[in-house]
């Protein structure tokens, strides 16, 4: 890659912070660009940066992909609202969930999610508006991974030798590619965003698709995010890099009332780890394990089976798709 990172300990969070918002100024000029805010810790402070850089010409959408947590949209829309940061609401549900259904394979899955990101949704926002530039938040394990050809991630595409100007109409800006996640959320710190964000867990861009073994449905995807809620309460106090539940595909045996049921499998991962190059597994006491299984398959409905990751990245990795 020639893409130089810079790591967290040369890292000066105000002088990287003016360079990146004098950048997104001259780039765009008198334009307007379009900015696609997640909640997660890289689009919230690209979010910040658009914001200082070039004010009303800066239109923020929070897209509502049917695959987000539970409250999500509302509640970072209201939240960067409240910022000062005006955020409009776009429900693509039906868009995603169209382009999902029938694949299984985990590359074709990220490339239907890539399609309807760029494509349908923003592709048409920037046409409404006139808009010349999308910013968003890639990182520097982004693009590492998806280069080294671990997995695609769903925001890559110049580094891939797709021209996005072409293709779909504008320019991408990624203010944050040079760092990795433990300096994105120091700068989201010095930006001025509130700790809910920038101490948050890591959530992957295919938001809960990436979650879910097999086919992404509507149905399935309600059942990783119960999962996601309940994990995400048991551990937030975990100190963990990131923990997430995984819906699998196969079904498995349980029992019952003294019946069987055949039901679904939850996997739960907890994660240690600086930059998510590397991770081990958090060593969660049993009685943690305990509750999450006993939550899980007694609050989401179909689950019979709970399960703990306890394999290293690598030859693991953080998210399971």
């Amino acid at each position: 890659m020639d893409i130089k990172e810079i790591t967290l300990e040369a890292l000066d969070t105000e002088q990287f912070i003016a360079e990146q918002v004098k950048e997104i100024a001259s780039a765009v000029g008198d334009g307007v660009a379009v900015n696609a805010l997640s909640g997660g810790v890289d689009s919230s402070v690209v979010t910040m940066f658009g914001h200082k850089a070039l004010g009303d010409r800066l239109k923020t959408y929070f897209i509502d992909s049917g695959l987000m947590r539970e409250g999500e949209p509302e509640h970072i829309v209201s939240l960067f609202k409240g910022l000062g940061v005006p955020t409009e609401l776009v429900d693509a549900q039906k868009t995603f969930f169209a382009e999902l259904k029938g694949r299984i394979d985990p590359e074709d899955k990220r490339e239907a999610i890539t399609r309807s990101f760029y494509k349908e949704v923003f592709g048409e926002l920037v046409k409404e508006i006139g808009a010349k530039y999308l910013l968003q938040g890639t990182n520097y394990t982004d693009i590492e991974e998806t280069v080294a050809g671990v997995k695609r991630q769903h925001n890559i595409l110049e580094q891939l030798g797709i021209d996005p100007e072409r293709m779909f109409g504008y320019k991408i800006i990624e203010p944050l590619i040079q760092l990795r996640k433990s300096g994105i959320r120091k700068v989201a710190q010095a930006v001025g965003l509130p700790e809910e964000i920038y101490s948050r867990p890591p959530f992957p861009g295919p938001a809960l698709a990436a979650r879910v073994i097999g086919e992404v449905t509507p149905e399935r995807i309600a059942i990783v995010r119960k999962a996601t809620q309940i994990v995400e309460e048991e551990l937030a106090t975990s100190k963990a890099f990131q923990y997430l539940a995984i819906l699998h595909e196969d079904k498995v045996t349980g029992v019952r009332a003294g019946k069987r049921d055949f039901g679904l499998q939850i996997e739960v991962r907890c994660w240690e780890s600086k930059d998510a190059k590397v991770g081990s597994p958090t060593r969660l006491g049993y009685d943690v394990l305990h509750t999450l299984a006993q939550r899980i398959t007694t609050e989401v409905p179909g689950v019979v089976s709970v399960t703990y990751n306890i394999t290293p990245k690598p030859p693991s990795t953080i998210e399971a798709v």
